[in-house]
């Protein structure tokens, strides 16, 4: 092999067990850097200490360090101990989700590329492309955010709002504590973002494979190769499932608690609202509210598509059914179109393989009636999906969230300014 050859990202399943192993030069190793630069490797002892001690100094010391050892001008700062605990919180429970799972897994299990050895090309290059635009995608999240947040650091700075006590250099000592915060906030929005996004990116493998597996309706499959193929697909989201349903959970938990705190904070009588006081505040509760819906977006949108099979199925049903009525089996069967074709032919390159509503050609010579029906019945009663603790992540699930919050946001506001 020559020394400009590029190895490919995802090969093939016969170099299977030669890339099973991690190694300093595989296709992780450009994730592994951007880990390595977040200070979130942990692969060997010293980058574990590496890691845990800048956790425990950006996450821990600094915020409270500048909570308590910063003066500010009177009524200033009302709002500090809820934005230092939120990002804490938040941080702490993305950082140790993320310990657990690679010292647990390791990186390469932990994003499944273990088992993508066996899948087609379609899907391997599909998971490379997302691998490699998870960092960017995290970076169109973060960066805005500290863009914001720097600004507001520097007016607040400059409006005299945060002052060192009792020290001697001024500038030098206002300097350190504005790079400290700075980068404790980044630190720990970025740690967290980090998580929603792998998570995303674990939920695209599926929804990939999903589109894969669409296509066994359009050839000669057995209905045992069927089943044990979304038996495998099933697999994988309760493994995804039980890895992430504690940090989606817990931090479905922080953002509520954390929103309420702030709502009651706000509407209270003589509260004070003005930029200084709640700007933080309000970038705070929009970046955890981000990150919340980065995951339940994802994890709904991997349900639907995989309840979209049981929809798929009984289509490749119908269509096979109808066809085995045909008096001569050897004829080619009609082509069935619907009225509006010329309307949606604009639309088809939008349209999901999972959401197609194409009729699908049958092969009623292979499989009987009695089979389809069974792998129908069974897609019917067997719907797969991301759960938690056996509560199914659909669309309606995410109804009842938001109903229940807006329950809450419609208590306080009636014990605080009277709404009935």
């Amino acid at each position: 092999m020559g020394k400009g050859r590029k190895e490919p990202l995802l090969p093939s399943k016969a170099a299977a067990l030669a890339r099973c192993v991690s190694r300093p030069d595989d296709e992780l190793r450009s994730f592994r850097s951007c880990l390595r630069w977040m200070c979130v490797d942990q692969s060997t002892a010293l980058h574990s200490a590496v890691s845990w001690s800048l956790f425990v100094l950006l996450a821990v010391v600094v915020p409270l360090v500048s909570h308590f050892l910063l003066e500010c001008s009177e009524r200033r700062r009302p709002y500090d101990a809820v934005v230092q605990l939120s990002l804490t919180a938040a941080s702490a429970l993305a950082f140790l989700c993320l310990s657990v799972s690679l010292r647990k897994y390791g990186l390469r299990r932990f994003l499944f590329l273990d088992k993508i050895c066996g899948e087609s090309e379609h899907v391997r290059s599909g998971y490379s492309v997302e691998l490699n635009r998870s960092f960017r995608i995290l970076s169109c999240f973060v960066m805005p955010c500290f863009v914001v947040e720097l600004v507001y650091k520097v007016y607040l700075y400059w409006a005299g709002a945060r002052q060192v006590p009792y020290l001697g250099n001024a500038v030098a000592i206002h300097a350190l504590a504005f790079a400290s915060e700075l980068a404790s906030w980044a630190y720990r929005t970025a740690i967290f973002y980090l998580v929603c996004v792998l998570f995303r990116l674990t939920c695209q493998l599926q929804i990939l494979r999903l589109q894969e597996f669409t296509e066994v309706f359009h050839h000669e499959s057995e209905v045992a190769v069927v089943l044990g193929e979304h038996l495998r697909i099933r697999r994988h989201l309760v493994i995804i499932s039980h890895r992430f349903r504690k940090f989606i959970i817990a931090g479905l938990a922080i953002v509520t608690v954390s929103q309420f705190a702030t709502l009651l904070l706000t509407t209270r009588p003589r509260a004070v609202i003005d930029l200084l006081d709640t700007g933080e505040l309000a970038l705070c509760s929009a970046g955890l509210l981000t990150g919340l819906l980065i995951c339940l977006r994802s994890a709904a949108r991997i349900t639907h598509k995989a309840q979209a099979l049981t929809s798929h199925a009984s289509k490749w049903h119908v269509c096979a059914t109808t066809d085995s009525f045909n008096a001569d089996p050897e004829a080619t069967p009609p082509v069935v179109s619907s009225n509006d074709e010329d309307e949606e032919s604009d639309e088809d390159s939008a349209e999901d393989e999972l959401e197609c509503t194409k009729l699908v050609q049958p092969h009623a010579n292979t499989i009987s009636f009695q089979k389809r029906q069974a792998l129908v019945t069974y897609l019917e009663n067997n719907m797969a999906g991301i759960t938690l603790f056996g509560f199914v992540l659909d669309r309606g699930y995410l109804h009842t969230i938001f109903m229940f919050e807006l329950s809450l946001v419609l208590w306080l506001l009636g014990k605080t300014i009277g709404i009935s």
